[in-house]
C-alpha cells in the first residue's frame, strides 16, 4: 500500500505531561481514516501534529513521501475543517470559499472553477451570495468543508465536524461525507468520539486511550474481534457484557464458569490454546445473547425493558450478573418474565483476566 501520511515515532509533551509517546502511524492512499476515543484521548492533538498547528517533541510526520514535520500548515498540502465553521461572518459564501485562493493569488478563472465544483459537490450553489448567518448549521459546515475542498489537496483533516449539529443534522451530513469520499478518493483524517460516525465512515478506525493507538482496524475487525476490553467496552451502544469467572473443564468439554453456571466454549476462536484455571473474562454482544430459542440452557430474569422500535432492549438478572440483550421489536417481556438464554460463542470475545487482553 502506498502510504499517504505517515507518523514516525511522534511524541508530545506539555511540560511534564506526556500527551503523545512514540506514535506510528500509517495512512495508505485515498483512506478514510478515522481517530476515534474519548475526551483527552490525544486525537486532536494528534491530528493538530498532523496539520502543523502543534509542534511535536520528537518523531517525524511525513505526507506523500515528503518529511513535513517543520513544514507550515499552508505548506503541508492539506485542507482542514474544524468543528467550528470559522466562517467569515462579513463575506458571502462565495468569498469565504475563494479568499484563501486569492490571497494565494491565483488565476480569477481558477479560482472560479474550483469554487463552482466545490459547490456543486457539496449542494451549495444556490447560496453562494448569501452570508453565513442566512444559512442552517448542516449549510455553514458545508461551506466550512468546501472551503478545504478548493485547495484541491491530497489530505483533508476533519476535527469533530459534526458535533455542533443536531442529530437529525449530523446523520445527514455524515452520508454527504462518505459520499464525497467515495467520489473525491482523496485521503481523508477524521477525529470523533463518535461511534457511530467511526463505523459507519471509516475504512480503517484507530481507536486512542492516553495517547496510544489500543486498536487500528477495519470496523468489522474492531467491533466483532476487539483486541482489548477497553476496546469492547468502547464501542458498541449499549457496550458489551462482560462476565467475570475461568476456564473449566466439564466431561471433556471447555466451558467458561462463573458463579455456578457454565457456558460451553464450543465455537470461541482463540489466537491460543485455552487451559482449565485460567482466570478470564467473557464478553457478549447484547445482539449475541440467543433468548428463548430451541436448545437455550440457562434462565433468567427480566428486570426493564426498553422498547426502541426496531429492536427492544432487556436487562436480564443471571446468576448475579446484569445482562443488556437486543430482540426483535415484534418481542416483548414484561419485567418479571422468566426467559432461557444462551450465548453464540463464535461471535464471543474471551479476555486475560490480568492484562485485559483478548485470548
Amino acid at each position: 500500500m502506498t502510504h499517504s501520511v505517515s507518523i514516525k515515532d511522534l511524541s508530545l509533551s506539555f511540560g511534564a505531561v506526556k500527551v503523545l509517546e512514540n506514535l506510528n502511524l500509517d495512512i495508505g492512499e485515498g483512506e478514510f481514516l478515522v481517530l476515534l476515543g474519548s475526551s483527552g484521548c490525544g486525537k486532536s492533538t494528534l491530528l493538530n501534529c498532523i496539520a502543523g498547528l502543534l509542534e511535536p517533541t520528537g518523531g517525524r510526520i511525513f505526507i506523500k513521501g515528503r518529511n513535513v514535520t517543520w513544514e507550515e500548515p499552508k505548506d503541508r498540502g492539506i485542507g482542514m475543517v474544524f468543528q467550528s465553521y470559522a466562517l467569515y461572518p462579513q463575506m458571502t459564501v462565495e468569498k469565504n470559499l475563494s479568499f484563501g485562493l486569492q490571497v494565494a493569488r491565483m488565476p480569477k478563472a481558477e479560482i472560479d472553477r474550483r469554487v463552482g465544483r466545490a459547490a456543486e459537490i457539496l449542494q451549495i450553489s444556490p447560496f453562494l451570495k448569501r452570508k453565513p448567518s442566512e444559512l442552517s448549521g448542516g449549510q455553514r459546515q458545508r461551506v466550512a468543508i468546501g472551503r478545504a475542498l478548493v485547495r484541491d489537496v491530497d489530505v483533508f483533516l476533519f476535527d469533530e465536524p459534526l458535533s455542533n449539529l443536531d442529530a437529525k443534522l449530523r446523520s445527514e451530513l455524515r452520508v454527504e461525507i462518505k459520499r464525497l469520499h467515495q467520489s473525491l478518493k482523496n485521503t481523508m483524517i477524521y477525529v470523533t468520539h463518535d461511534q457511530i460516525e467511526a463505523l459507519t465512515l471509516a475504512d480503517r478506525i484507530a481507536i486512542m486511550k492516553s495517547g496510544v493507538i489500543q486498536q487500528l482496524a477495519d470496523p468489522n475487525t474492531i467491533y466483532n474481534a476487539p483486541r482489548n476490553m477497553f476496546v469492547a467496552g468502547f464501542i458498541g451502544s449499549p457496550s458489551m457484557n462482560f462476565l467475570h469467572g475461568e476456564i473449566a473443564e466439564r466431561e471433556g468439554r471447555l466451558v467458561f464458569t462463573t458463579d455456578g453456571v457454565d457456558f460451553p466454549l464450543d465455537g470461541y476462536r482463540s489466537g491460543e490454546t485455552l487451559a482449565a484455571g485460567r482466570k478470564v473474562v467473557l464478553g457478549v454482544r447484547p445482539e449475541h445473547v440467543r433468548v428463548n430459542e430451541d436448545g437455550e440452557t440457562h434462565e433468567a430474569t427480566v428486570d426493564i425493558e426498553e422498547p426502541m422500535g426496531a429492536d427492544n432492549l432487556l436487562w436480564l438478572k443471571l446468576a448475579g450478573h446484569t445482562l443488556s440483550v437486543r430482540v426483535g421489536g415484534a418481542r416483548r417481556f414484561a419485567p418479571g418474565t422468566a426467559v432461557r438464554l444462551s450465548f453464540d460463542m463464535a461471535l464471543a470475545s474471551l479476555f486475560d483476566a490480568g492484562t485485559e487482553e483478548r485470548i
